[in-house]
């Protein structure tokens, strides 16, 4: 695999970011308790809980902390998962279910604490969720989410129509959730501050440092080595989710890494910016298109959605989004826009996040499946509990390998046909 640029994408995130802490790369030998492949949510999130503890942890990143999916995605601190709370109690059992579940409820309040605990500024901004479908046909799949929260203990309001034009100042959407546990951050401002507070309290962070090769280095030890050092440790963390390369043999199957793409706004006029999303509640989808939206402090839409299966930058790549968003806001029509990334994020094949032991040692843990800041922070502390004595059935996340897909070479057409499917849908629907 061609190594990676290391410089960040030409963001929003990265230009409010401004000035930042620089990781040089490993040279030479190091020792550590424990060595963390990839500087995203996970690997961050594991040095900072496990330094908490007086562990000497050293982070490897191919190219900088936050700078894959992590410092890239729409900046949504959501509950939950992908599935609903009835199919994972289906999935993992009564008891193991209802834990995964319990975890998903409190992981957006957990980033809310770290983010205090560390006084990390990173914009953040606790004001809900508002999850909308477009087809009345679809209301039965919000229904049947209200009811499943609610025999946690969880109460979800469901939205009319009407209700939820109000919410969101905008669109043609059947109904909705409002669920107050979602909230907002700079996902890459609290990439660089969860980096910071772990360098804070002893933890080595080296960019530019991809891992080529682990092996056994003696009796519990092993060896990571890049172009430039080695680390030796007794126990790895391979968190690299949608990055995932051929640093641990047979990992990268077990995830399919998909593209996704965010464009900015310039600064919207107040007397425009108050009438979209006035609650400022972020907001996502639940139909065959699948976008995510929000305002953030700077009076900027942030659009997110399908996205060529490529890193790129270019605003004609762009285009769906920005019409999207004119069906949604007319009154946005003609307006500037600033910013176009996008980043890979990582599905497993029943879209949980999985967490397991390849080997005595070693611990993966990936697969967030959108949901990636509520859940890489949580699964952080989790890996470092692992790491620290906890048993297997202690932790809130069940020990399971995701099943390999059989044909991931074909994962980009087949991830482009999908998209173009659901746009020939989107003009079949009037949004052109």
């Amino acid at each position: 695999m061609a190594h990676r640029p290391s410089t960040y994408p030409a963001s929003l995130y990265r230009a409010q970011v401004g000035r930042r802490e620089t990781y040089p790369p490993i040279e030479g030998d190091l020792s550590a308790d424990v060595a963390i492949v990839g500087a995203g949510f996970t690997g961050l999130s594991t040095a900072l809980h496990l330094s908490e503890k007086g562990v000497r942890v050293v982070v490897l990143d191919a190219c900088e902390p936050g700078w894959g999916a992590s410092g890239r995605n729409g900046g949504q601190v959501n509950a939950g998962f992908k599935l609903e709370p009835g199919d994972i109690v289906r999935i993992l059992g009564p008891e193991r279910g209802r834990r995964m579940v319990e975890l998903g409820d409190r992981a957006p309040a957990y980033v809310g604490e770290i983010i205090r605990r560390y006084g990390i500024s990173c914009g953040y901004a606790h004001k809900g969720t508002v999850r909308a479908v477009r087809k009345p046909s679809e209301l039965d799949l919000l229904k049947r989410s209200a009811h499943d929260w609610a025999s946690f203990g969880v109460p979800l309001k469901l939205l009319a129509r009407d209700e939820t034009a109000a919410e969101i100042g905008g669109g043609d959407y059947a109904g909705a959730i409002l669920d107050g546990r979602g909230a907002s951050v700079n996902p890459l401002a609290y990439s660089l501050g969860l980096a910071a507070a772990a360098v804070k309290l002893g933890a080595r962070i080296h960019g530019d440092s991809r891992v080529l090769r682990i092996a056994k280095a003696g009796a519990g030890h092993w060896a990571l080595t890049t172009g430039k050092g080695t680390v030796k440790a007794t126990n790895v963390v391979l968190a690299m989710n949608g990055y995932v390369d051929g640093a641990w043999p047979g990992l990268s199957r077990q995830v399919i890494p998909v593209f996704t793409g965010i464009a900015a706004t310039a600064r919207l006029p107040d007397h425009i910016a108050s009438q979209i999303l006035p609650n400022r509640q972020v907001v996502y989808e639940s139909s065959w298109r699948v976008l995510y939206y929000r305002v953030d402090s700077e009076n900027r839409l942030l659009m997110g959605g399908p996205s060529p299966q490529r890193d790129t930058g270019q605003r004609d790549d762009y285009a769906y989004l920005v019409r999207a968003t004119e069906h949604i806001f007319p009154g946005l029509r003609g307006v500037e826009w600033d910013y176009f990334w996008n980043g890979q994020v990582a599905v497993t094949k029943d879209h949980l996040p999985k967490l397991f032991e390849p080997a005595e040692g070693v611990i993966a843990a990936f697969g967030y499946n959108g949901r990636g800041i509520a859940m890489g922070t949580s699964m952080g502390r989790i890996v470092a509990e692992r790491i620290l004595g906890s048993r297997e059935e202690d932790l809130d996340i069940p020990m399971k390998p995701a099943d390999a897909y059989r044909m991931k070479s074909f994962w980009r057409p087949a991830a482009e046909l999908s998209i173009l499917r659901d746009r020939l849908r989107d003009r079949m629907a009037g949004l052109k």
